[in-house]
């Protein structure tokens, strides 16, 4: 007999309710932030709600730090959510509660095998090459057989024939054979709920109509339906779930991403790759859904367009340099009072927010992440005498500082210091000289920077000012 997923038509008049549910075993992830903003997004999209729940029951492993950066990370992109955060751990009563309710309406049982005979089934099933799956021998048993206060688990009693379809919306119907799936536990020895079990309540009690999570979890779905299908039998009012199963996000050379391809935190994108949290919104909308061509959607705009239709059904592939190219984008068109603030935190003490506001303009122009602006605007704060990098220092070799003394004389005399001023005198001096405007420029740039990089050098002149300027340029004349 069949079984189809009716999620879809169930849910088809209701409110939309989507849920991001994180382990805080770790950072949020780039694959986790990609699934949070998928179920932000769709939630917005059809006016809806979206929850966040914090799946804290490895009580081991899960860390308040990871539960900050979580949450930290997710507000840095602007992803809001419409209830505080629910912890599972908090639920743990409610989940023992509903097992015995399957218990007691005959669709979970108590099994008191052994942890000693369940390794011994499973040597027999690799012996004989079966599938390692429990084997259903306390299924139809009655629990007097039992020695009296023997320790027992609770499994579910999943269907053992036919099979079961889910309509997934990204996978679209994917069907599995009922005895590929075995009684799994539901509630262990000590009392505790499993993951499985732990989920499917939650979600239920959250109102969560759309699951929306990576495909990794998809064989997930068919082991929780039967708790869904089977708690809909004893209450009504448990709907199953409208699924979609978003691909994973591979490296740039097609493998399992990893921390070598860019899997790390949102954090590391923030702090130590300079990315601004629009950009990783945007390259993470595009991973792995479209619209068109369009490379540059603004987040009204994806709130706008997004639904599960435009989500791909293989993998994408994360490539930092395009998410850099993206940002270098959203630098561009980032107000400079704002970029001039998140740079002067990564400058430290020194920075000037008003000087680095009027220097943006012409500092993010070709930067691809904050780290670069932040390189870009070091000179404006350094201390005289300046630190020469190599290659400045072979630009004052020659006659290069006797140039820099006509040229500092010339700009003295310079009474409107405005960058039109300083070019059409320095050019005047190039011409003058018989040379090039890069011939002066060039030994100009070190002496006012100490490197061979820097924004336009008249622009450089009148953002260190006259004062300073000149300064700079007297210490390397002859």
């Amino acid at each position: 007999m069949a079984s189809e997923s009716s999620g879809t038509a169930d849910q088809a008049n209701s409110e939309v309710v989507t849920r991001f549910a994180p382990s805080p075993t770790g950072f949020l992830h780039i694959g986790g932030a990609r699934t949070a903003l998928f179920n932000w997004l769709y939630a917005r999209h059809h006016g809806g709600r979206t929850l966040l729940r914090i799946e804290d029951t490895d009580r081991k492993r899960s860390t308040q730090e990871a539960i900050d950066a979580i949450i930290e990370g997710l507000d840095w992109m602007g992803l809001d959510y419409d209830a505080p955060p629910l912890f599972q751990s908090d639920q743990a009563e409610r989940h023992a509660a509903v097992a015995w309710q399957l218990l007691e309406a005959g669709h979970a049982y108590k099994c008191f095998a052994t942890p000693e005979e369940l390794e011994a089934m499973r040597e027999d099933q690799r012996a004989n090459k079966k599938p390692l799956r429990y084997d259903g021998r306390w299924r139809d048993r009655d629990p007097a057989e039992a020695p009296e206060g023997a320790p027992f688990t609770i499994r579910l009693k999943t269907p053992n024939d036919g099979e079961t379809t889910i309509q997934d919306r990204v996978q679209g119907a994917v069907t599995v054979k009922n005895e590929e799936l075995d009684d799994y536990i539901i509630l262990r020895a000590d009392g505790t709920p499993t993951y499985m079990l732990a989920v499917v309540v939650d979600d239920h009690d959250m109102g969560v109509t759309h699951v929306i999570r990576g495909d990794d979890h998809l064989n997930n779905a068919f082991r929780q339906l039967p708790i869904i299908r089977a708690m809909n039998a004893i209450e009504g009012n448990w709907p199953d779930p409208v699924y979609a199963h978003i691909p994973l996000i591979h490296g740039s050379d097609g493998a399992k991403l990893s921390k070598r391809h860019g899997a790390l935190g949102v954090e590391a994108y923030r702090d130590e790759f300079g990315i601004l949290p629009e950009a990783l919104f945007n390259y993470l909308l595009r991973l792995g859904w479209g619209h068109g061509d369009r490379e540059e959607i603004t987040r009204e705009e994806a709130v706008q367009l997004f639904d599960l239709d435009g989500v791909g059904k293989s993998p994408s592939r994360f490539d930092l340099k395009k998410l850099e190219n993206l940002n270098g984008h959203y630098l561009r068109e980032a107000e400079d009072a704002r970029l001039a603030a998140l740079v002067a935190a990564r400058i430290g003490g020194t920075a000037d927010d008003e000087l680095l506001a009027r220097a943006m303009p012409v500092l993010k122009v070709r930067a691809k992440n904050l780290n670069e602006v932040v390189e870009g605007a070091a000179f404006l704060f350094a201390k005289r005498p300046l630190v020469m990098s190599e290659k400045a220092a072979q630009l004052l070799e020659g006659d290069a500082r006797t140039l820099l003394r006509k040229i500092c004389d010339q700009l003295a005399a310079q009474n409107d210091w405005t960058s039109e001023a300083l070019e059409a005198t320095t050019k005047a001096l190039a011409e003058e000289q018989g040379l090039g405007l890069g011939k002066l420029a060039q030994p100009m740039r070190a002496a006012l920077t100490g490197t061979t990089t820097s924004p336009g050098i008249f622009d450089v002149l009148v953002l260190l000012g006259r004062e300073e300027a000149l300064a700079r340029l007297d210490a390397q004349a002859a």
